[in-house]
């Protein structure tokens, strides 16, 4: 068997993903193992894990593939900051230590960090842009499509527009920094007093509980949208610079005040800034899909990047856009980048480094689910619960589901931990957070007193796929949870149109409360048995206990921690939270029964 490696590191969300004989067998985020949310260092961890995962040390690789061209990046972030002198100069000097230690040195720390590594093993650079693009066709269950790749910046692009036609992907038309719809994205972000990279999800959610009022001011000052599906940013109102916002005081006089600190409360202003910046992406995302399908009269299209994360702009693109189908790299932001380097090596030109091994189509896709993350046996789970001196049953599968059934139809709040970890932000059912949806307190209780959030944020219904329709008003599966669709008339309730702005998080819109986003909407997972039969087992008889195939599907973690990952991680956070119960393995634990009330939160030491 041959093995291909590919790492995403130093910027945001670093990761690792293992190919064998073109199968991808591990990928996962640094942030997991180190506990450090957004971990932007080297994927020490990861890559550890990918390897342990396989069976082989470094020795057995064939080649490791890094997601980007570090010199090339650096030569516009030189550019960048000398185009910007005297500011761009000091910050330069700032940055520049990182630079000189680790990335513009990535083939020695590769080797440093993969002992055993042989010296003929080729260490390959993709584009940044070319790793999304690969990440989002190669993955896909399509054997042509065209591909759009959208984020804030790689090396130069920010955004790409391809085609893939078997193994091959080739892009066709590309935007340059600084014109940039994700950090156009960013600073409404931070001006709105969220964290970049982070925050991101925030704002989508947010903007529904406003209005579009900021929208005609945004197109006519901020970005000029083109026929061609090109757009430009106006220099005029952006800090490039800046660490903690991305605008300056002309950005902040057009729309009427400085940020928002993040501890302060939220205007409607926020509320209607905040739709109006999704309502331009959105358009913006449109217009690129009707120029991907002029370019390539493909019925498909594949998307990657930190803005294809964007799910309520996918949904519209589903609806309204010329494609049949879409399909979303359920990891579309950087630590996808990792797995698209490494498809990328292994389908590539052999003249530039790859194996050209030809492409087999995988329904429904390359992705196993995204379950590509560690497992942990019952053995494994038991030892840290006695660790902790931990009180619980363990129980057979028919009265674990039973039990845990039991629980969520009388509104407990459940952590849910089964088989491998998922890959990319989003939790699908194997490190969740769980939640009856009819329940009109739901939603409150688990921003609150669980996830320690915003109590405007929406949760994420995980269906049964069969029953999907029923209840959703969505076409195709949506097993990745990257789509947001409208709940079903059926299922909705008469609302006062009469409020407005957060008071509407009161209202009661549907028979799924908990579930229903203030417009009518829900962004949807559906669950299939082939691909997920354990989480499909549970809905299943939650939906013969209570009628119900829907249950809150929500990660596995609290405020400015990462997705729990190992048994420890998930017994603390059970702990620091107010779950009423956990199901880890075989194990069902009650949360009053524990012998403890909480656990400090552990970060694993910074490697020597």
């Amino acid at each position: 068997m041959r093995y291909v490696l590919g790492i995403s590191a130093f910027y945001h969300d670093s990761a690792a993903a293992l190919l064998g004989d073109g199968r991808i067998i591990a990928a996962a985020q640094e942030e997991r193992f180190s506990r450090r949310k957004n971990d932007a260092r080297f994927p020490t961890r990861a890559l550890a894990y990918c390897l342990r995962q396989a069976g082989i040390t470094g020795a057995q690789l064939d080649a490791v593939a890094f997601y980007e061209k570090p010199i090339l990046k650096f030569s516009r972030t030189l550019e960048t900051f000398l185009s910007l002198a005297p500011e761009g100069l000091m910050a330069f000097t700032r940055t520049l230590p990182a630079w000189l230690s680790e990335r513009l040195n990535t083939r020695q720390t590769l080797r440093k960090s993969l002992p055993g590594l042989r010296k003929e093993c080729p260490i390959l650079f993709s584009a940044h842009h070319e790793a999304h693009a690969a990440s989002a066709f190669l993955a896909s269950p399509f054997a042509e499509s065209a591909i759009i790749t959208v984020d804030g910046v790689g090396e130069w692009a920010t955004t790409t527009i391809g085609r893939g036609v078997g193994s091959d992907v080739t892009l066709l038309a590309e935007l340059h920094f600084p014109h940039s719809l994700g950090l156009l994205y960013s600073a409404f972000t931070a001006y709105c007093g969220f964290r970049v990279n982070s925050g991101e999800y925030k704002l989508m959610g947010l903007a529904p509980y406003g209005e579009p009022a900021f929208a005609d001011v945004i197109r006519r000052e901020l970005i000029e949208l083109r026929p061609d599906g090109s757009f430009q940013l106006n220099l005029a109102y952006f800090n490039l610079l800046a660490d903690d916002y991305l605008t300056n005081d002309r950005f902040h006089d057009l729309f009427q005040g400085p940020p928002r600190h993040p501890e302060a409360p939220l205007e409607q202003r926020h509320l209607d800034l905040a739709r109006s910046i999704q309502v331009v992406t959105e358009e913006a995302m449109l217009n690129l899909g009707r120029r991907a399908h002029e370019l390539t009269g493909s019925p498909h299209l594949c998307l990657a990047g930190g803005v294809a994360l964007n799910c309520v702009a996918n949904g519209r693109l589903l609806r309204e856009g010329p494609f049949e189908r879409l399909w979303i790299q359920p990891a579309a932001g950087d630590a996808g980048g990792a797995l698209g380097a490494a498809l990328a090596v292994w389908h590539g030109e052999n003249e530039r480094g790859g194996f050209g091994i030809s492409r087999t189509v995988t329904e429904p896709d390359a992705m196993q689910g995204g379950f590509l993350g560690p497992e942990f046996t019952d053995t494994e789970v038991e030892a840290v619960l006695r660790q902790h001196g931990a009180i619980y049953e363990r129980l057979d599968s028919p009265a674990l589901l039973d039990r845990t059934v039991r629980a969520l139809a009388t509104e407990q709040v459940v952590g849910w931990v089964q088989g491998r970890m998922e890959f990319g932000p989003r939790a699908l059912g194997h490190r969740s957070i769980l939640g009856d949806p009819r329940s009109p307190k739901m939603q409150s209780v688990m921003n609150l007193k669980v996830k320690f959030r915003e109590s405007f944020r929406p949760f994420a219904p995980a269906v049964l796929a069969e029953r999907a329709a029923s209840f959703f008003d969505l076409t195709v599966p949506s097993p990745y949870m990257l789509l947001v669709a409208p709940l079903q008339t059926s299922q909705q309730l008469p609302v006062d149109p009469a409020v407005t702005g957060l008071d509407r998080l009161k209202q009661l819109r549907s028979k799924l409360p908990a579930v229903t986003h203030v417009d009518g909407s829900a962004r949807v997972q559906t669950v299939t048995a082939a691909e997920n039969p354990q989480f499909h087992a549970l809905l299943h008889h939650f939906e013969a206990a209570t009628g119900c195939p829907v249950l809150i599907n929500t990660s596995f973690n609290v405020r400015g921690e990462p997705v729990v990952c190992s048994p420890d991680d998930a017994y603390r956070c059970f702990l620091n939270s107010q779950m009423d119960a956990l199901v880890i393995g075989s194990f069902f634990l009650e949360r009053s029964r524990q012998p403890h009330r909480s656990l400090p939160r552990t970060f694993e030491a910074l490697p020597d």
